[in-house]
C-alpha cells in the first residue's frame, strides 16, 4: 500500500468513528482541501499539494514530547531576550497544541488556556471557543502553541478570537511550518522546523 492509500485508509476510517474534516485534518496534519480530497476523490485522481507529518514517534511517548516542548521554550523564550516581553498565559490549540503548551506552561509558571478551532465545532455556524475548566485570557499576554502550521487559517482565527476577548497574542509558537510563514496578522511566528518544497 502507498502513502497516499494509507492517508486515504486513515481518512476514511476517522470519518467513520465520527471525527470532522477538522479533526481529520488535525489528526493527519493535513489542510482541509487535502483531506476533503482524501475524502472524496477516487484513488487515481491527482491530489492537492500538501505534505503529511507524521510526528507520532514523538508525540506519543510523553519524555520525548516534554523534550519537543523544552527545545520550543529554550528556542524561542530563552533566545528570544525580551523581544515578546512577559508572557502571561500559553494557549495550546486542541488537539496537538495542548499537551505541549501544557509542558511549557507548567515548566514557566505560566497559566494555561486551551482553544478549540472552530474546525472541530459541530455546529451549523462554526465558531472558536476556549475551554472552561482551563484560564481566561482577558488581559493577558499569550504565546499560543501549535503543532503544524498547515494554511494558516487556524492560526489567524486563534488570533482574532484572543484579540476579540481582549487578549495580547505576542507569538506564536509551533513544532512544524509548512508554508514558511514569519507572522500572521502580525504576531511573529516561530517554528522549530520549516518545511520547503523545491522547484
Amino acid at each position: 500500500m502507498s502513502a497516499l492509500e494509507e492517508l486515504i485508509t486513515k481518512a476514511k476510517a476517522l470519518q467513520a468513528e465520527g471525527h470532522t474534516p477538522g479533526q481529520i485534518s488535525d489528526e493527519l496534519g493535513l489542510s482541509m482541501e487535502t483531506v476533503t480530497w482524501l475524502l472524496t476523490q477516487p484513488k487515481d485522481a491527482e491530489a492537492p499539494e500538501d505534505v503529511h507529518v507524521d510526528w507520532t514517534a514523538v508525540g506519543s511517548h510523553g519524555a520525548l514530547l516534554s523534550d519537543m516542548a523544552m527545545m520550543m521554550l529554550k528556542r524561542f523564550f530563552y533566545l528570544a531576550g525580551d523581544d515578546e516581553g512577559e508572557l502571561d498565559t500559553v494557549v495550546g490549540i486542541a488537539p496537538s497544541g495542548v499537551p505541549l503548551a501544557t509542558l511549557i506552561a507548567a515548566e514557566e509558571e505560566l497559566k494555561l488556556a486551551v482553544y478549540l478551532p472552530a474546525k472541530h465545532s459541530r455546529n451549523e455556524t462554526p465558531t472558536g471557543s476556549l475551554a472552561g475548566t482551563f484560564a481566561a485570557i482577558t488581559g493577558q499576554r499569550c504565546v499560543i502553541i501549535d503543532d503544524v502550521v498547515t494554511t494558516g487559517t487556524t492560526l489567524a482565527g486563534t488570533i482574532e478570537f484572543l484579540r476579540r476577548h481582549g487578549a495580547t497574542p505576542v507569538a506564536v509558537w509551533s513544532l512544524f511550518d509548512k508554508r514558511g510563514v514569519r507572522e500572521i496578522d502580525g504576531v511573529p511566528v516561530h517554528s522549530l522546523f520549516v518545511i520547503s518544497r523545491l522547484g
